[in-house]
């Protein structure tokens, strides 16, 4: 089955242009069997996704309800929950990704970077040498990037094969254009969240691939140390502020637990 594994919608990203109705129709002309909603610690995208998956047009369509979380001290991590499960706390950013990793399998979920050795400000090996012991809980890694130069997802090939660890593509679009860049193939059934998970979790064969897109002026800022700064700066400042409500999350994280264990 062919998907795309990192899509990023209007209704849950504030820099993406594209609906996840566009998402839908587009996919389904260019005969993907489905793609993940990984909006920026969000889960509204895939709210409005429950209001048009029972469509007949997207019949045989699987949309993946994923996230994309900004860690503290790891970059970006792509986060897939098992099927109804939204935990509020990855609403909040700035957790530590040791702690992100804890509570995503403590739930039944699984977990991997995105772009690991992309932009230096949100990118996990790009921002310094990750602890192994982190990679080695990791659950999958994304191999291929839309948005990443070629050395960068060869790079990315080259820790999912040190952890012996599944590699995943998607075209991180945020615009109509680069839909249909990135490509999964998983010699699995998929049709829910579930089903994903436990191809991941059993080693499922895999390949991603796709096509690089030119670099960008806004992707050389990123890269810059005017940059890299300024998003450490976004990124710890709003982790600071959301913090308290982190906690607060904490503290009932356990009653959630039993729920639904």
């Amino acid at each position: 089955m062919k998907f795309d594994l990192h899509c990023h919608t209007k209704e849950g990203s504030l820099d993406s242009k594209v609906p996840v109705e566009t998402f839908a129709n587009r996919f389904k002309i260019l005969g993907y069997d489905g793609f993940m909603i990984a909006d920026h610690n969000s889960y509204r995208g895939c709210k409005a996704w429950d209001n048009l998956e029972d469509k007949s047009a997207y019949e045989g369509l699987t949309v993946i309800r994923g996230i994309e979380y900004d860690t503290k001290d790891a970059g970006h991590i792509l986060i897939i929950m098992p099927d109804d499960i939204y935990l509020p706390i990855f609403k909040s950013r700035g957790m530590k990704c040791a702690r992100l990793v804890y509570l995503v399998h403590l739930f039944g979920g699984i977990c991997g970077p995105a772009h690991p050795y992309g932009a230096a400000a949100s990118s996990m090996m790009s921002i310094g040498k990750c602890n192994p012991k982190i990679l080695r809980n990791m659950d999958f890694v994304e191999t291929f990037n839309t948005c990443e130069l070629p050395s960068s997802n060869e790079m990315a090939v080259h820790l999912a094969e040190k952890y012996r660890l599944p590699g995943i593509g998607g075209s991180d679009a945020h615009s109509p254009r680069y839909i249909g860049m990135a490509y999964t193939e998983i010699h699995h059934h998929i049709t829910c969240n579930n089903d994903l998970i436990r191809a991941i979790k059993y080693h499922a064969t895999t390949e991603a691939g796709g096509v690089e897109r030119q670099p960008t002026k806004k992707a050389k800022y990123k890269e810059h140390w005017l940059g890299v700064t300024a998003f450490k700066i976004y990124n710890r400042g709003i982790g600071k502020i959301t913090s308290p409500r982190r906690g607060l999350h904490h503290v009932r994280i356990r009653k959630v637990h039993e729920k639904y264990r």
